[in-house]
């Protein structure tokens, strides 16, 4: 992606036959934790001549945003989750595909710190076939974000019972 090459990083663009839905099946696609898929989701505000501003919240997986953490983190009150429609007019991109960079316009970027958890995370590139891997610091420096608690808080109860309502592995 040149966006990165203009940042001097060179990004490894793995291409896929079929496209994935979820978290979950990126996943499995690239042999990661569904917390290293990065899930780049597109929340509208007002902009200052009145139209809609977008705000790009690059998120883990299994994680949710939560809009008055958002709104408070980008100081938006009226902030909220854009259409698919929207979405493409504002990023060029169709959802599933929509990566961390490389928008012809600015956009505000915020960054879940649960992603900084892995030593690598996984991103799309573009189309719902192409991700790349890059270091969470990386990917910050790259889409320019502020990272910031944007998401709902899960209790370990929460987790625990996810995790145990899961099949064994290989089942």
């Amino acid at each position: 992606m040149d966006a990165a090459a203009r940042k001097g990083v060179r990004l490894d663009i793995h291409v896929f036959p079929e496209g994935t839905h979820t978290a979950e099946e990126a996943a499995a696609a690239v042999g990661a934790e569904i917390g290293q898929i990065v899930k780049s989701l597109v929340f509208v505000c007002r902009a200052d001549d009145g139209g809609l501003a977008p705000v790009l919240c690059l998120v883990s997986g299994p994680n949710r945003v939560d809009l008055a953490r958002l709104a408070a983190v980008t100081g938006e009150p009226d902030i909220r989750r854009a259409t698919a429609a929207e979405a493409k007019e504002l990023t060029g991109y169709t959802i599933g595909g929509i990566p961390p960079i490389g928008h012809a316009a600015g956009l505000r970027v915020v960054m879940d710190p649960d992603l900084g958890r892995f030593q690598t995370v996984w991103s799309a590139a573009g189309t719902s076939t192409a991700v790349f891997p890059v270091p969470p610091g990386t990917l910050r420096m790259l889409s320019n974000a502020h990272v910031a608690p944007i998401c709902e808080v899960r209790w370990a109860a929460d987790v625990e019972a996810a995790q145990a309502a899961e099949p064994p592995a290989g089942a």
